[in-house]
């Protein structure tokens, strides 16, 4: 077996549900098109429409029995909806969907890097207004996340000034202090963010909102060098290349979810139950902490240099545990006596 990591799944799900939404009013205002010419007109190619068709066979109304569902009919080449669900009927909220579209509106205002913020409350208000006792009552939403740091970097950001931040880089185990001029705020994977200028390395940098353990605005503008340019976000926040450390690791079936969760140029099926999985990482400091945090049924199989850092940190760890305590010593209970030390070179490193 051998696969390529699935990338930009989520974006690639919200053009089909796009294109969903607009086939059902599409077919019904052209009873018995082409094929051919739907899929022309709609910029997909006909196996793509085949399978946005099958798909909308299962798509209606809760309880998605008989009557429930969009229905059509085909005749050769040609196809004609013949029950749209009513799709085509004004929309009417439940109190639980309307609570749902209000919270949903209020997160999405409350979000770093919403650009039109003024056309989000725009459309909570008339929603808010249209469905009125059915929201109840006011309801507030708070990011998971240190909503005084967001709201003190999106105000450094809206104002143009430069900050001076104390920022945790995990890559590197490592504190540092950093002059960053802002360019702007963004949410990344449920994550706030503030991108900038960073003056310690003189390039564009990420910089994660909960990872900054002090923040100052300096009374001086932002300025951002002409070269300086926004990062594409499109497919993440890591973005793998050829100049990066690549590793590969032996897995068992419990850790088969970093193939789901990391990018991985390369998944194979290994002996028994196990996969050898490949994936490009930051550096090597990184992946020794990654490896030792998955467990027993994970091995470094290359490169030999991580091999030997991750058998290093683990024999340290149970050399740890296997000396006594200074209670111990002083004739402690037996209870208190480490447990008898693993081989560390059979597994990657403890939990």
């Amino acid at each position: 077996m051998t696969r390529p990591a699935a990338r930009g799944g989520s974006r690639a799900s919200a053009d089909r549900l796009a294109r969903l939404l607009n086939l059902v009013p599409y077919l019904l205002a052209r009873p018995g098109i082409e094929i051919a010419e739907a899929a022309d007109d709609l910029g997909v190619t006909e196996r793509q429409l085949r399978e946005d068709l099958e798909l909308l066979w299962v798509c209606g109304l809760p309880g998605y029995g008989p009557g429930d569902l969009i229905d059509m009919a085909f005749d050769g080449d040609r196809v004609t909806i013949t029950y749209d669900a009513g799709i085509d009927r004004p929309l009417r909220l439940t109190p639980d969907e309307a609570l749902a579209l209000v919270v949903a509106l209020r997160m999405l205002a409350e979000t770093p890097g919403v650009t039109n913020r003024e056309a989000v409350e725009r459309a909570l208000a008339k929603i808010e207004d249209a469905a009125g006792d059915l929201v109840g009552a006011p309801v507030e939403v708070r990011l998971p996340a240190d909503t005084r740091r967001v709201e003190a970097l999106r105000a450094a950001v809206e104002g143009g000034r430069a900050l001076r931040i104390t920022y945790y880089t995990a890559a590197r185990d490592e504190t540092t202090e950093r002059t960053i001029d802002p360019l702007r705020m963004l949410m990344v994977g449920g994550r706030a963010y503030v991108e900038a200028w960073c003056r310690r390395v003189e390039a564009v940098r990420l910089f994660r909102a909960d990872r900054i353990d002090a923040v100052t605005e300096l009374d001086e503008p932002a300025v951002v060098p002409p070269q300086a340019r926004p990062h594409d976000l499109t497919d993440g926040v890591f973005r793998p290349s050829p100049d990066l450390p690549l590793i590969t690791l032996r897995v068992g079936r419990g850790e088969r979810w970093i193939t789901e969760y990391y990018p991985c140029e390369r998944v194979e099926a290994g002996d028994g139950d196990h996969w050898l999985v490949s994936l490009r990482v930051t550096d090597l400091a990184w992946a020794r902490r990654f490896v030792l945090g998955l467990g027993p049924d994970v091995t470094v199989v290359a490169p030999a240099e991580l091999a030997e850092q991750v058998r290093a940190a683990a024999t340290a760890a149970l050399d740890a545990y296997a000396s006594p305590a200074p209670a111990a010593r002083q004739g402690a209970p037996d209870a208190a006596a480490a447990p008898p030390a693993a081989d560390p070179a059979v597994a990657a490193g403890p939990r």
